[in-house]
């Protein structure tokens, strides 16, 4: 079976967040604005979820959802075709969405003012969870090490709080595509035993790993610390299916479990969705030739728009993606202050993209371009960007119309 990626999809005046969402949530509102912001994918979803939900629709009756375990059953033989990973569909308790599955998990194994290691810059999710629920946000950056990040467990280590209840842990990370070794996992594992920490793993970009790498899931490589092991995941990243909203957190732990299940049926949330349920069961259990077909895609515009934003703007160092399709680049070497970053993508380039900053510290001078899109729309993107910093392109200062170039000038650089 053959898919076309390529395929149009008008998605303006269609309810859709991403595009007709675009200029409330990131100040880009022109006409022709290409939206690379939130993380959903301009792709259909596999034809077995389009036919699930057509049958679903056509039968037209759509009364309460009879939660059988099927829909759990999918999910670990998903994890167990994809990531050799069987979890018991016991231990699946369906949330709607990892974000409110993280809030859910803060207010059963958490108190107000404990504090949530993140280590940053990380999925804004986070921040907006953590701090919405009373709890204080531990940031801990990242090291860039030769464009590659790496955990910093000394710098943690003297940092933490006693305060200190729980990790959230992006793996795959977002924004900077990091794959996590074996030995990284086991050692943040090995951390959070000596330290008594809950170690919560969002792993929902899991299945968008491109060749050469190799997604863990953090159970499977650290067992023995199952007892304080949370794996948080959804096919909805996967599979484009954002809106369903509806994911599952796997707990291993059997008096952890109860104590969440607790929690979600207190929060009026053991009744489940009908859509949601049978649109994302049948991506989990009917979806993989069309995620094999997207990988060389997505692998092939991560290629195109590190090339062409590398080349296209001097001092530009977008980060190696291992994972994830979502662009991180840095623009702290070009020269220009982030507002005329900013400026230049939103305003010249009409592309509503996400801002570094609101990843927390360590993202300040870098821009996330989501290039899971039709190779013709990204192309338009890129071409736009070259002409919105056409002038680094030439070595020229826009301001004074000097003669002197951006590596060559000795001066401080304003570029207008």
């Amino acid at each position: 079976m053959t898919f076309d990626f390529d395929e149009p999809v008008d998605r303006r005046g269609t309810h859709s967040s991403k595009w007709d969402g675009m200029e409330k949530r990131t100040g880009v509102g022109a006409p022709d604005a290409i939206a690379m912001w939130v993380a959903d994918m301009d792709f259909k979803a596999p034809p077995a979820v389009l036919e699930a939900v057509r049958e679903e629709a056509e039968r037209g009756v759509y009364g309460y959802y009879n939660a059988d375990g099927s829909w759990q059953e999918a999910m670990s033989g998903w994890l167990k075709r994809r990531h050799g990973y069987e979890p018991d569909p016991e231990h699946i308790i369906p949330v709607p969405g990892v974000v409110p599955g993280l809030g859910l998990i803060l207010q059963a194994f958490s108190e107000p003012d404990d504090e949530v290691v993140v280590f940053s810059p990380a999925y804004h999710g986070f921040n907006s969870i953590i701090t919405a629920n009373g709890r204080r946000i531990h940031n801990q950056p990242l090291i860039n090490e030769q464009g590659r990040y790496r955990m910093d467990f000394e710098g943690l280590a003297s940092s933490l709080s006693p305060r200190a209840r729980i990790v959230f842990f992006c793996s795959p990370h977002n924004p900077g595509g990091r794959v996590w070794t074996r030995e990284e996992i086991r050692e943040l594992a090995e951390f959070c035993e000596a330290n008594d920490l809950l170690l919560v793993s969002d792993e929902i970009h899991q299945d968008l790993v491109f060749t050469g790498n190799k997604h863990l899931v953090t159970e499977a490589v650290a067992p023995e610390f199952a007892h304080r092991i949370i794996t948080c995941t959804a096919a909805t990243k996967t599979f484009n299916l954002a809106g369903a909203h509806y994911g599952g957190v796997i707990i291993p732990d059997d008096a952890m479990r109860e104590k969440f299940r607790k929690v979600v049926n207190r929060s009026g949330l053991a009744s489940l969705p009908l859509f949601s349920m049978v649109l994302t069961e049948a991506a989990h259990r009917h979806g993989d030739a069309w995620l094999d077909a997207l990988l060389p895609y997505l692998e092939t515009n991560r290629d195109l728009l590190a090339e062409r934003i590398a080349k296209g703007i001097p001092g530009s160092r977008p980060m190696h993606l291992e994972a994830t399709y979502l662009g991180w680049v840095d623009f702290s070497g070009t020269g220009l202050d982030q507002e005329a970053v900013l400026d230049r993508i939103g305003n010249r380039a009409r592309i509503g993209a996400s801002t570094g900053a609101q990843f927390g510290p360590g993202g300040e001078s870098w821009v996330r371009f989501n290039f899971a899109t039709q190779r013709k729309l990204l192309v338009e993107a890129l071409d736009r960007l070259d002409e919105a910093f056409s002038d680094l392109a030439k070595g020229l200062i826009a301001e004074g119309n000097s003669c002197c170039s951006a590596e060559s000038c000795q001066v401080p650089l304003r570029f207008g």
